[in-house]
């Protein structure tokens, strides 16, 4: 499972040192570009965990972090000299879930990072877990997190996004769907299916993923 993680901090040096060993982990990382529009980068990017400065040009890491929680759960690691207890005491009020002070141990931030990680999206050894477009459905527990969030499905709407999801950029029939409901259930017609996928599409858009599943006229579905 490749995570992602957002950088927005506009020290060189630092940024580049944290981005070379968090890819050395094989994390995806994305440095903020734009100082102005951070939030914007966020939401096109959809990381699993957000790296923040408090000191960034234009706008401070406190107002893009109360940003980030107006649309996301994504948790939040404010990392920053500025460590005092006020500062460290107004991370977490605006929502931030750890707070690091420079100067850092990059490897005791990749031990915070791993285990907010753990905290946050259930990762376990050897557990399955397909990610796509800010979704993660853990094969394991049949649980979906989105941006942080536990969103509670049904048996069959698991099995529904769980097919999708395996064949993701593809299109499923309708038919394929409904032989896999059928393992389960005695009998699941087209209107069945249609309901199960009406429900999930509005639990997917509650948790932020607007339009996560395609309908293709006349063919079927696609993630």
């Amino acid at each position: 499972m490749d995570y992602k993680i957002f950088i927005a901090e506009d020290d060189d040096v630092i940024a580049n040192a944290v981005i070379k060993r968090l890819s050395e982990w094989n994390f995806i990382v994305k440095r903020a570009e734009n100082y102005r529009d951070v939030l914007s980068e966020f939401e096109d990017f959809s990381p699993h965990i957000t790296l923040l400065d408090i000191s960034l040009p234009f706008r401070s890491g406190y107002f893009w972090c109360g940003e980030i929680r107006k649309v996301s759960k994504c948790p939040v690691i404010f990392i920053s000299s500025a460590s005092d207890n006020m500062n460290v005491i107004t991370a977490i009020d605006m929502g931030a879930d750890d707070f690091v002070a420079k100067p850092f141990d990059v490897n005791v931030l990749i031990a915070k990072i791993r285990a907010l990680l753990r905290r946050s999206y259930d990762f376990a050894e050897g557990a399955v877990i397909i990610e796509h477009n800010g979704a993660l459905l853990n094969i394991a527990d049949a649980t979906l997190t989105a941006f942080g969030e536990r969103v509670e499905l049904t048996k069959n709407e698991f099995r529904v996004l769980q097919t999708l999801l395996e064949n993701k950029g593809k299109i499923v029939t309708r038919e394929e769907l409904m032989n896999r409901l059928w393992e389960t259930e005695d009998f699941i017609d087209e209107n069945a299916l249609y309901v199960n996928i009406a429900r999930l599409r509005r639990k997917l858009d509650a948790a932020g993923l607007e339009g996560f599943i395609t309908t293709k006229v006349g063919r079927g579905y696609i993630v």
